[in-house]
């Protein structure tokens, strides 16, 4: 069970640091945006830090999150952006909610996970 943890929070920070370093270099192709989904983006875009600052935590969480010693710790700072990929794909792209889904439940599964380490922080 270990090393299928190890393997799935490898690839889930790689996912992280991909979509991070993205966001500064523009490698992937970007779909053609329409309706809805383009008004977002360019709203987005109009704040300047938003994008820049969102590709630094998700590279800063995705480097946390691969490493065990900090995993607990990475899985909270990608936690709001991973509740962002949630709530934009089941708004916008519902085609997308199953890996979305899927790497939420990656993230919830190393919270709890790590439950012990967090206890300080609320008692």
């Amino acid at each position: 069970m270990k090393i299928v943890k190890t393997i799935l929070c490898v690839l889930f920070g790689l996912m992280f640091i991909n979509a991070g370093l993205d966001k500064f270099l523009h490698y992937m192709p970007v779909p053609p945006l329409e309706g809805e989904i383009l008004k977002v983006a360019e709203a987005m875009m109009q704040i300047k830090w938003m994008m820049p600052l969102v590709a630094a935590i998700e590279i800063i969480g995705g480097l946390l999150f691969i490493l065990p010693k900090t995993r607990a710790l990475g899985a909270i700072v990608i936690l709001p952006i991973m509740v962002g990929v949630i709530l934009h794909n089941a708004i916008y792209m519902p085609s997308g909610l199953s890996i979305a889904g899927v790497m939420f439940l990656i993230n919830l599964w190393v919270i709890f996970d790590n439950w012990k380490k967090y206890r300080v922080l609320i008692s």
